[in-house]
């Protein structure tokens, strides 16, 4: 039986490149979230059911790599199907994941993160969506995640009404 070239080092190598872009986005995120949690966040008014700082950085410590690996399962499914849609979906959410930092810290605008954090959730959506009948475990991956952005939206929401009443 002939490996795929989707398979053996092609599929590992694969696997580090899908890890990489995450953190590649979880990094550049951090960069413009930094300050703005120290100096700027500390400032601001929030609903009273927002999470402990700990509880989001533990949930985007477990998304991270998961985003990553589901990448990589849409990837390694694409020898029998075709999978340039929900990669570009993929794509798409992890330049909105990276985007949303920038806007709602770096920049310190809950009003344009409600706008990045709707991209990004449609883009999330639209991921788990276009890979499910490719990849279905991806999909699930991303279910898991949109939930938590929807979560994460909300909040966004109630800060920026919060700030701008």
């Amino acid at each position: 039986m002939a490996l795929s070239a989707r398979s053996g080092a092609a599929s590992g190598l694969a696997l580090v490149v899908f890890l990489g872009l995450s953190f590649a986005a979880a990094a550049i995120g951090g960069l413009w979230t930094a300050s703005g949690v120290r100096e700027w966040y500390p400032t601001i008014a929030k609903p009273s059911w927002t999470p402990d700082p700990s509880l989001i950085g533990l949930a985007w410590t477990i998304l991270y790599p998961a985003i990553g690996v589901a990448g990589w399962l849409i990837w390694r499914a694409g020898v029998e199907r075709s999978v340039a849609l929900p990669l570009a979906c993929w794509g798409v959410q992890m330049i909105a994941n990276a985007a949303w930092s920038g806007a709602f810290f770096g920049l310190r605008s809950p009003g344009l993160g409600v706008v990045v954090i709707a991209v990004l959730w449609v883009s999330i959506a639209a991921t788990a969506i276009t890979a499910w009948p490719v990849a279905p475990m991806s999909s699930l991956i991303f279910v898991v995640y949109l939930a938590w952005v929807t979560f994460a939206g909300a909040l966004n929401v109630a800060i920026w009404r919060l700030n701008n009443a």
